[in-house]
């Protein structure tokens, strides 16, 4: 038979800051966190904007001797995962580290220390390349610093799916727990992909918005007008216990991780199958883990990058395992927000899914003022809406048709 799964710790690094409530209260608010690009001169690129993180520093939170080791993606992560061990309240004092453990995602991993070292081997030469360059830029090293940090002696992994990576390292950790093999585990995904590199790689593919006028109108999930996703940075992390192991150390459960399920949509390397076949599967799957029908679940948060492709694809997902029910389901894209966090996105969304149950509130999808006629469902536009939240979807898919679902539940539902 196996365990129960409690969410009991959120933690996040955002460009509204550190911390849960720092991202659900903007989120709820309809903030938008996008930006003219200020890390690195935009003059030559077609898009100058992003949800940038600003003056981000991990010292407080750890030593710089540790901190110095560590590329952008993983100092996002660690701070996350101390956050989320705070949220917790969790004495490592008196935990069994042989059974805690982590499992990260992160699409490009450590790119900045990538880039930084190639530049030093073309302008200065081979010896001038760090002796960390390669414990810094491999995408495990989030794992395997937080794993260090914390003395966790359980499962380490790192998953790479592009956008679904943090939705599987979820999923992969949930299992993990209800079979028994863990009790306690830190999950969810970290990226920094704002850097020339990777903004002129997605500009090249035409899949970023060009509104650089009005950055914050710029990310426009099911909007008639959207013309591409916002780069965005960042870190989620959850820590997800058995119900046994929560309930031994009087833990505050915010809610309980039902069900998993993904698919391959076995179409394209980048473009989602239009017949939404792969989506609806992932849904579907997840639904069956979760032992939950499509007619329990009060909110759908979707993968809602703003992209042409993918907006009206997803609809036709929910369509397909909602039925007529998808018209009175609430649909939401933080996307519209935060920007599009690639690896990290998921867990995010997974920290919004959960607080949505917590608090009673659904945020809305902002910069949806113009109806597309193959996107008509719910999608709470401009403005939040309070409701009570007893279970929860959260969509994610990523680049080589790679989709994960995860299914979140009220405690008492």
């Amino acid at each position: 038979m196996r365990k129960r799964v409690a969410v009991t710790g959120l933690g996040c690094v955002t460009p509204f800051g550190i911390g849960r409530r720092a991202l659900f209260e903007s989120l709820v608010a309809g903030r938008s966190a996008v930006s003219l690009i200020s890390s690195f001169d935009t003059s030559d690129f077609k898009t100058k904007i992003a949800a940038e993180i600003k003056d981000f520093d991990p010292d407080p939170y750890f030593p710089k001797s540790e901190t110095r080791r560590m590329d952008r993606f993983t100092q996002f992560a660690a701070v996350a995962a101390k956050d989320a061990l705070f949220d917790a309240k969790i004495d490592l004092n008196h935990l069994d580290k042989s059974r805690a453990g982590i499992i990260l995602g992160s699409g490009f991993g450590g790119i900045s220390t990538t880039l930084e070292q190639h530049k030093n081997l073309l302008e200065r030469g081979a010896r001038r390349v760090s002796p960390m360059c390669v414990p810094m830029m491999i995408p495990n090293m989030a794992a395997g610093n937080l794993a260090i940090l914390f003395g966790l002696r359980g499962p380490n992994e790192t998953i790479c799916t592009a956008c679904a990576s943090s939705s599987h390292a979820i999923a992969a950790a949930f299992r993990m727990i209800s079979s028994g093999k863990a009790d306690l585990m830190f999950c969810g995904g970290s990226e920094a992909p704002v850097n020339p590199l990777v903004l002129a790689a997605f500009s090249s593919m035409n899949a970023l918005s060009k509104r650089n006028g009005e950055p914050e109108k710029a990310s426009r999930p099911f909007d008639k007008e959207r013309d591409g996703f916002v780069l965005g940075e960042g870190s989620g992390i959850v820590i997800l216990e058995s119900f046994e192991h929560a309930l031994s150390r009087n833990a505050r459960i915010y809610a309980e991780i039902a069900g998993a399920g993904s698919s391959a949509d076995a179409y394209h390397i980048t473009s989602p199958d239009p017949d939404a076949k792969g989506a609806e599967s992932a849904m579907r799957a997840a639904l069956l883990d979760a032992g939950t029908d499509a007619s329990e679940v009060d909110l759908v948060v979707a993968h809602g990058t703003g992209t042409l492709a993918n907006d009206p694809i997803e609809t036709k997902a929910i369509k397909a395992v909602f039925g007529e029910k998808a018209y009175k389901t609430p649909v939401i894209s933080i996307k519209s927000m935060i920007g599009h966090t690639l690896g990290a996105a998921a867990a995010l969304e997974a920290v919004a899914a959960v607080s949505t149950i917590a608090e009673g509130v659904i945020p809305p999808t902002i910069n949806l003022e113009t109806p597309d006629s193959e996107c008509d469902l719910d999608y709470v536009p401009k403005l939040a809406r309070k409701a009570e939240i007893e279970c929860v979807m959260t969509d994610s898919f990523g680049f080589g048709g790679q989709n994960s679902v995860l299914i979140f539940k009220s405690v008492n539902s």
